[in-house]
């Protein structure tokens, strides 16, 4: 169950698009509250930002990663994007269960142009791109995303998977940060 939750936390701080955020003030704002299903818990506006965001990331690291896959060469670029496919696609089953039970469905949809980005790139320019920007900085912005829902959260489940999350996110980055330093230091 740990080992789920942290796999949630990582997928949720990766995809911090402004487009996403637009959409969970939409959502929030607009929806009756009729829309939940009777006896559901209905998740804040600032929960729902955060189930959103995390559906984004997990969609976004899926494809990332199936690109990885095509156009790195480095095995260790590979391996990481293999892990990364695993995690997520858990993480997003899981997440869709947790959160259908509250009444919210969110539509996973990927950061096309991060995506389209990194099908152009081929080799060490690839490598460099996907580890940097999908690796390093999407989950520097995880960690940040995590604490603040694990302090903040007003839904008591989702509180608790980000901060059993913390962990595995903080240690995905420092994989990805090992990753980016092998490439900078050709020894």
């Amino acid at each position: 169950m740990k080992f789920r939750y942290s796999i949630q936390a990582m997928t949720l701080a990766l995809g911090l698009g402004a487009a996403s955020i637009g959409a969970v003030h939409a959502q929030a704002s607009d929806a009756p509250a009729s829309a939940a299903p009777t006896g559901a818990v209905r998740l804040s506006p600032a929960d729902q930002q955060f189930v959103l965001e995390a559906s984004k990331s997990d969609a976004t690291e899926i494809a990332a990663s199936k690109v990885a896959l095509k156009n790195s060469h480095d095995p260790h670029v590979r391996a990481f994007a293999q892990q990364m496919i695993a995690d997520h696609t858990k993480l997003s089953h899981g997440m869709a269960s947790l959160v259908s039970k509250k009444g919210f469905t969110p539509t996973p949809s990927q950061d096309s142009a991060l995506v389209g980005k990194l099908q152009t790139l081929k080799g060490k320019e690839f490598d460099q791109a996907y580890v940097e920007q999908v690796g390093v900085e999407a989950h520097q912005r995880a960690v940040d995303l995590f604490q603040q829902e694990s302090q903040s959260g007003t839904d008591s489940q989702l509180k608790a998977a980000a901060a059993h999350a913390l962990p595995t996110i903080k240690h995905h980055l420092e994989m990805a940060q090992q990753l980016a330093g092998g490439m900078k230091d050709p020894s």
